[in-house]
């Protein structure tokens, strides 16, 4: 009874106090202490919470699609309208809209994004009781790639196999530069999951099989989407999916998954944290189940790893319409009304309902007046994203100046581009045909994507499953393209005969091959390899007796068959609107290619899943081992380089590993040196090695530059326990090795 009462007069105290702080703030400055940019966020999100009714509560964890503002009020594009806005924004108080893919204007401008999201803007601040602005949102996942006249990078595997956190913070202060000009100010990017399996149709969308790479990138991309570079409000960026999106048992897009939990705490989780201690402001819920509990109804998701072990202290958003999908896909909850209070109570912050803001925002108020679930977590929901609105500046900077928006967006940073294209570009295998002269007599340039502006930019361009067959194509560089400027003597052969026809004079053959653009579910395949017809290509070509360049402008990396055999390979990927000159920059050797595989290239099909840091096991088979095609980390170049001279010296919980690195060749290159760890004895099960850091090296020929690494020894923890998985991660006494190249080097943690 005694400790009851102290809590509930401490309770009382800490609500005396507040109202105390707000009036205070409110007097000094005749604003309401909510409107006063001087007072601190905690006392403005304190002070607007207290004045906000229940109704306005729900209303903010609720985000809509921008289709329901406009045109018919029911996706139609088209105009915004009054009655469809007071519907969203006035009846149902919607605090946050977003476009998914292909939501665009009518007139796809910068300009017309910029006056549609003022338009909603200034409906919600001119007809809201409390002029709370609204959060809009888009998925700008490889530049603001919904925008037909932005610029297009890479999407996010070519940007892993540039190896360049640095890189990435630029192309993420690019991407929030344009979204920002536009009005929108949270970007569903960069997704954090790490690729596994390339059967699974979101494969491009991530930056590597290993965690600490992928994180690493995502991290410097959401410090760079989240900078302050100009006057106007911040962006948030997101990471996504939390967690175990991209292991679906089957391959099959969301799928279920089962993932031991030594499996996600060691494997899956680290990546998401490196993007958590970057500061990234939401987080977006993985639409997945795992060992059978949906993520959106998971406590232990979503409290005990996001919130208690991870830190997270930011917003946490569902998925398109994933709350729903709890009774009609997974069927754990009854009903809609029932599926919301799992979600809510499990940890989801707000809903992506894009049919029917008006359904949730009710069954949610039903939900709090029966007690299932309480308004101390409303608040708490509703508290974090108050924050979020006040931490981006939009009560200050709601609007954005449509007159600007063109100049900002259209064509931006393309060199920015090309570098990074180029950056990302792995020579796979090369015989000596590359680098080709510019001088050339003559260059056959064939393959069914040489000039596909859709194929090479894949998709979440415009639309959601890539740019539509009948919209205009954004400006483009293609494989063509760029071969063409850089050299004059190159002929475009469109089909077999005509190239076979062709190259009876030529010097060389490059042959571009991809994949049908494409995301989530129609993106899957049970087959990841390039097709009959493709190496059918590349056969007749090489019968010629002719050099043959194979370039792959593929989402995953494609099983090769046949086309193996080609003088030499380059994986483009993705590579965005100067992907055809960064390919053409990296073939004629205006750029030495640096790029490093993020991933394993498979030999065969049934190498699902693969990745370097497979367990070891009783099997002694060589396919039963680690055995791709082209290793995680590989990559050539024109020059040759060494490393030597490795020592590793440990202070405290941070080792650092120190090497040389000589440029043995006669061409000015970087490369990439990555440093693991190997462990010996481990009292579980650990890889061969486990990537811990990295060093991006530019030398000259001739030149030897000293480099350093350092790391964490809290980088090589793991779950303890047995089978269950029930301890805690934690680094073992053991001895250890650090491996760069040939070279080890021991340190023990005692």
């Amino acid at each position: 009874m005694f400790s009851r009462k102290r809590a509930v007069l401490g309770a009382l105290g800490v609500a005396a106090l507040i109202t105390s702080l707000t009036q205070a703030g409110s007097l000094a400055s005749g604003l309401e202490t909510y409107r006063d940019s001087s007072a601190s966020v905690d006392r403005r999100v304190e002070d607007l919470l207290r004045r906000m009714t229940l109704e306005e509560k729900v209303g903010q964890m609720t985000q809509i699609r921008v289709g329901k503002l406009r045109g018919d009020c029911n996706f139609a594009n088209g105009p915004l309208r009054d009655d469809c806005m007071k519907t969203v924004l006035s009846d149902a108080h919607v605090g946050s809209i977003l476009s998914g893919g292909g939501d665009f204007p009518v007139e796809n401008t910068p300009r017309a994004w910029a006056e549609m999201t003022n338009g909603i803007q200034r409906y919600a601040l001119d007809h809201g009781r409390l002029k709370i602005p609204v959060l809009y949102g888009a998925d700008g996942v490889h530049g603001h790639s919904n925008v037909v006249s932005a610029t297009m990078f890479p999407h996010q595997i070519g940007l892993g196999a540039t190896w360049d956190p640095a890189l990435q913070e630029k192309l993420g202060q690019s991407t929030s530069r344009a979204m920002r000009a536009t009005g929108v100010f949270w970007n569903f990017a960069p997704v954090s999951d790490i690729s596994r399996d390339t059967r699974w149709g979101r494969y491009y969308e991530t930056y590597s099989e290993d965690p600490y790479l992928a994180g690493s990138l995502a991290a410097g991309n959401v410090r760079g989407q989240q900078s302050r570079v100009d006057d106007t409000a911040q962006l948030t960026a997101t990471a996504k999916h939390f967690a175990g999106y991209s292991q679906p048992l089957n391959g099959h897009d969301r799928s279920p998954a089962q993932l031991p939990v030594r499996l996600l705490q060691d494997t899956v989780l680290p990546s998401f944290q490196a993007q958590f201690d970057a500061g990234v402001r939401t987080v977006m819920i993985n639409s997945g189940a795992i060992n059978g509990v949906p993520v959106h109804a998971s406590r232990f998701m979503l409290q005990t790893q996001l919130r208690e072990r991870m830190g997270f202290k930011g917003v946490a958003i569902s998925d398109w319409q994933d709350m729903r999908y709890l009774v009609d896909r997974y069927h754990v909850a009854p009903d809609y009304r029932a599926a919301i209070a799992q979600s809510v109570n499990a940890g989801v912050d707000m809903a992506m309902e894009p049919s029917n803001a008006g359904e949730f925002t009710t069954l949610l108020l039903e939900n709090v007046r029966s007690g299932a679930v309480s308004r101390g977590r409303i608040d708490q929901a509703v508290r974090r994203i108050l924050t979020l609105k006040f931490d981006l500046g939009l009560f200050e900077k709601p609007f954005v100046d449509p007159a600007k928006a063109d100049a900002i967006v259209n064509g931006a940073d393309r060199a920015l581009a090309r570098q990074a294209a180029s950056a990302g570009t792995v020579l796979l295998k090369n015989d000596g045909v590359l680098p080709l002269s510019p001088g050339a007599r003559k260059i056959v340039v064939t393959g069914e994507t040489a000039d596909d502006v859709r194929r090479q930019l894949g998709g979440w361009t415009v639309e959601w499953q890539g740019v539509p067959d009948d919209y205009p194509l954004p400006p483009t560089a293609t494989v063509l393209t760029g071969l063409r400027e850089a050299a004059g003597s190159v002929v475009h052969a469109p089909d077999v005969a005509s190239a076979v026809a062709a190259s009876a004079d030529a010097d060389a053959v490059v042959v571009v091959l991809g994949e049908k653009p494409g995301a989530e579910g129609p993106a899957d395949t049970e087959t990841p390899a390039l097709t009959a017809e493709q190496q059918a290509w590349v056969d007749a070509v090489q019968a010629t007796g002719k050099p043959v360049v194979v370039v792959l402008l593929t989402g995953r990396p494609q099983v090769l068959g046949s086309v193996a055999d080609a003088n030499a390979l380059v994986a483009g990927w993705l590579p965005g609107s100067e992907g055809g000159r960064a390919i053409a920059d990296v073939l004629f050797g205006a750029v030495n290619p640096s790029g490093r595989l993020p991933v394993s290239w498979p030999k065969l099909v049934g190498d699902q899943p693969l990745s370097y840091d497979q367990l070891p096991g009783a099997n002694t088979s060589a396919t039963s081992k680690y055995d791709p095609a082209y290793a995680f980390g590989h990559g050539l170049s024109y020059t040759t380089f060494v490393t030597t001279g490795l020592t590793a010296s440990l202070s405290r919980d941070q080792v650092v590993a120190r090497f040389t690195v000589a440029n043995t060749g006669s061409r000015a290159g970087s490369v990439v040196v990555p440093v693991y760890v190997h462990q010996p004895v481990s009292p579980v099960a650990v890889p061969e090695k486990r990537l811990v850091g990295y060093a991006r090296v530019d030398l000259q020929p001739g030149e030897s530059r000293a480099a350093e690494v350092t790391f964490s020894t809290r980088q090589l923890a793991v779950t303890a326990g047995d089978v269950d998985g029930d301890g805690r991660r934690e680094v073992a006494r053991s001895a250890y090795e650090v491996v760069v190249g040939a070279g080890k080097a021991g340190f023990t943690v005692r």
